[in-house]
């Protein structure tokens, strides 16, 4: 394959103008994971490169708190948060759901567990002497502190009536996207059909499952209405390195997305998904904030850089860092 012409620095910056990172975590986190910037400066940044927006996440609190005070400091900008269902919120918790859809600026989306879902924090862990062990096998505590509270979605039969009122809320509020979080496929697929049963108009199949899922279960999101995500950490250099992503207890660091001892596909497989599944369908963000990765902007225009050097469109990258983060926010 040759590399297409008009490629340059210039353009990949061009290119953000005007874009929105829907997975930027600049919020307050545990000491022992540090951040690369707070979400005052991730706003300034974003803002200064011309960008529509970003959505702030954290797995400790409603960013949409934070997303009210950055939004009454920086100035000609606007920022995002909304709610992730981790056992900080009790995991399935339809009332802290009631509260982020009013508190601060109201949330834009809610999540169905990062750390917290069954199926990660099950294979959660690290590398020990060359071999990957989970941290439930490593600590018998975290089996009974974590993994049997986590999230846990039922993939036939019904809901629940956990589930099934924080569908309903979800429904009842068009401007709130559901985000699948880091479940399996199948309860991910699951949770899109319930979606789509229950009228929630905007969907995100989540990048930790999106790099768990063959390309035809990713497709069969797609034809339920689902946006797939795509993030840069998930396919960087970090991936592999432990970190204390959610748990304050220092032995409990583990490696993140897709709890592997490696980096998987990189970023030509998701390229090469994306042109799959169509642009029309797909998100990229950066997941960035982390200091070992660069700041969410020039991660978002690395990611830009990438795929042009890969080949895709410009028309269809534009797609996937504009059009499409804009209609899962409900901005156009």
């Amino acid at each position: 394959m040759f590399l297409p012409e008009g490629r340059s620095f210039e353009l990949s910056k061009e290119l953000l103008e005007g874009s929105i990172d829907i997975h930027v975590h600049a919020t307050p986190h545990l000491p022992s994971s540090p951040r690369r910037l707070d979400p005052i400066e991730a706003a300034i940044q974003a803002r200064d490169a011309g960008m529509r927006t970003i959505v702030l996440m954290d797995v400790f609190q409603m960013s949409n708190g934070v997303a009210w005070m950055v939004n009454r400091i920086v100035k000609d900008f606007k920022v995002y948060g909304g709610l992730i269902l981790n056992t900080a919120y009790g995991s399935l918790n339809p009332r802290a759901v009631k509260i982020a859809v009013s508190y601060g600026d109201g949330a834009k989306f809610i999540s169905f567990g990062t750390h917290s879902t069954h199926y990660q924090a099950s294979r959660e862990g690290r590398l020990v002497d060359g071999k990957f062990i989970p941290l439930s096998k490593l600590y018998p505590e975290f089996k009974k502190e974590e993994v049997d509270k986590a999230i846990r979605i039922p993939v036939s039969g019904e809901p629940g009536p956990a589930l099934e009122e924080i569908l309903r809320i979800i429904a009842a509020n068009p401007h709130i996207f559901m985000n699948t979080g880091h479940v399996s496929p199948e309860e991910a697929i699951r949770l899109v059909e319930l979606g789509q049963e229950y009228g929630i108009k905007n969907m995100l199949v989540a990048t930790a499952v999106t790099k768990a899922s063959t390309t035809e279960q990713l497709d069969y999101m797609v034809k339920k209405g689902a946006f797939i995500e795509y993030t840069l950490a998930a396919y960087t250099h970090t991936t592999p390195i432990p970190k204390t992503h959610y748990y304050p207890e220092l032995k409990y660091a583990a490696i993140d997305e897709g709890m592997g001892g490696e980096v998987s596909g990189g970023i030509r497989l998701a390229a090469e998904q994306i042109q799959e599944l169509g642009a029309d369908n797909c998100i990229i963000g950066t997941d960035f904030g982390v200091y070992t990765l660069p700041e969410p902007v020039e991660g978002l225009r690395e990611f830009i850089a990438a795929l042009m050097d890969l080949g895709m469109p410009i028309d269809d990258i534009q797609k996937l860092v504009k059009t499409n983060p804009a209609k899962l926010l409900g901005l156009d």
